[in-house]
């Protein structure tokens, strides 16, 4: 008989732990036999524990006054941008102590997503939240981009929040879409002044006018690992291949913090850690404890760009598959990001992104294992407008797809997407698919497979078509042109698993 197993979730709010707290949490994982740790997309700590070890690990942790969640996630972690304050970026009234002061001001447990957000970094997701405060120029005051629970409808709030009132008004904001469950939660349609009606009808907050849109500056993903220096300090990240940080480094690491005297640690959506303050002085005692353990830094960026659903093995072997892809092609992912999606309705961050489909049967009978591909329509990943890019891909020619996508996002940036015209459109041949693609949303017509959806038969060629339009942005049929693949490659396409 197998053991049973269950995962454990801890809290970190604003992804910030100090370095004692921590330590008390690993010795008690310890105990209860547990060897690793994981960070999540929210930056909490996750961990499995045998079945035998749950009541003594919970007694253990309540004694240590540790809340935690087993097997659930009712109350989600509060996710903020504190990890980048001083290391990659500094705003003139957004400073520690007012996250700090935020989060103190939180006197129950949130059941919606919250997210507390520098409107200057892209480090952080944006609106991965379904509260998403954002920083304005005014000081101590944040735009909220409200994104309804199990949905991607999002409503701004009519008003700049003040940075006192948003534990008040999110606690508010709650407790009305609890209560309309039939209006606000996993509905196809939402009403947001509605629901600021409601809330303002209950609750009074002080406020500011909203004077200008919130504009967010062009997503870069800074390098997050090894040691960087930042004015007389420095800051360590450390980023792990399989997600993993053993018990015992990190034991070492909060040790060191304390006797450096570096009062906390900060977790990121990354998945990583980062320890700010370090003194050049105690670059040694770091460099030990990292040689002591084998920890690796200095990763490809094109590795660190990726998010995977929390404790999915599955998610994270097809993205170490299609990185060594990357790595072999030598492939440009520079401003770009991606995620895997296992689950339904997770939100995870990604201009790109590979979706599992499993409910697709074969003529064996057998249930293949495809994907589809889609991407922001501007290659925003803080965007929530999705395009469908490639469907039912079969795993070997994922990598092939994924290739293609990003050199048309470099392509976007270097030329703009105007339709060709005739001279330009080159000639298929012989050696060429039968694909035509879509110069503004990358979607793609499959002559083997035509276009049911809209009268076009299985096996039409695209050339004998007339008047036909994109079936995702409506492009006019200029805006198509042949895509130029060896035929090998392409029949494994058509053909499938």
């Amino acid at each position: 008989m197998l053991s049973q197993t269950h995962t454990v979730k801890v809290n970190l709010p604003g992804g910030i732990v100090s370095a004692g707290d921590l330590l008390t949490l690993l010795e008690v994982a310890e105990r209860a036999e547990v060897e690793y740790v994981q960070f999540g997309n929210r930056q909490e700590l996750l961990f499995t524990i045998e079945a035998a070890q749950r009541r003594s690990l919970l007694q253990a942790l309540a004694k240590a006054d540790i809340r935690c969640e087993v097997d659930a996630d009712l109350h989600p972690n509060i996710s903020s941008s504190y990890v980048v304050e001083d290391v990659f970026h500094n705003t003139a009234w957004l400073r520690e102590g007012v996250y700090k002061d935020i989060l103190d001001l939180f006197d129950f447990q949130p059941q919606l997503k919250i997210n507390l957000i520098d409107r200057s970094q892209t480090f952080v997701p944006f609106f991965t939240g379904n509260l998403n405060f954002v920083t304005s120029d005014t000081s101590n005051y944040w735009y909220l981009y409200l994104r309804f629970p199990k949905t991607n409808a999002v409503y701004c709030w009519p008003h700049l929040v003040y940075s006192e009132d948003i534990p008040g008004l999110s606690s508010a904001i709650e407790r009305v879409i609890f209560a309309n469950k039939d209006k606000f939660y996993d509905q196809p349609t939402t009403d947001g002044a509605l629901l600021h009606q409601l809330v303002s009808a209950a609750s009074s907050f002080v406020i500011q006018p909203i004077t200008s849109p919130l504009t967010l500056p062009e997503f870069t993903l800074p390098y997050y690992e090894g040691f960087n220096r930042y004015g007389s300090k420095l800051w360590l990240g450390i980023y792990r291949r399989d997600e993993r940080f053993s018990v015992v480094f990190l034991k070492d690491v909060c040790q060191i913090c304390l006797q450096t005297r570096l009062g906390q640690l900060c977790t990121t959506p990354w998945k990583s850690l980062i320890i700010k303050g370090i003194n050049l002085a105690d670059r040694p005692h770091w460099d030990a404890v990292l040689r002591k353990h084998r920890i690796n830094v200095r990763h490809a960026a094109n590795e660190l760009n990726w998010q995977v659903e929390d404790l999915c093995a599955y998610g994270l072997a097809l993205k170490h598959e299609l990185v060594r892809h990357f790595n072999e092609e030598d492939i440009r992912t520079y401003q770009l990001c991606f995620a895997i999606k296992t689950k339904p309705k997770t939100g995870l961050f990604a201009s790109i992104v590979i979706r599992s489909h499993f409910d697709n049967i074969t003529q064996t009978g057998l249930h293949a294992e495809q994907f589809e591909i889609l991407h922001t329509r501007d290659f925003n990943p803080n965007s929530k407008d999705f395009v469908s890019f490639r469907k039912k891909v079969s795993r070997e020619n994922l990598a092939w797809y994924l290739t293609q996508l990003c050199d048309y996002f470099y392509e976007l940036q270097s030329t703009p997407a105007l339709p060709p015209s005739p001279a330009e459109t080159p000639p298929a041949t012989a050696a060429t698919a039968l694909l035509y693609q879509c110069r503004r949303c990358l979607t793609v017509y499959d002559e083997v497979h035509g276009d049911p959806a809209q009268g076009i038969a299985v096996g039409t060629s695209f050339p004998t078509l007339t008047a036909y339009a994109c079936p995702t942005c409506e492009a006019s049929q200029e805006y198509f042109v042949p895509v130029q693949t060896p035929q090998s490659q392409l029949r494994a396409v058509i053909v499938g698993p």
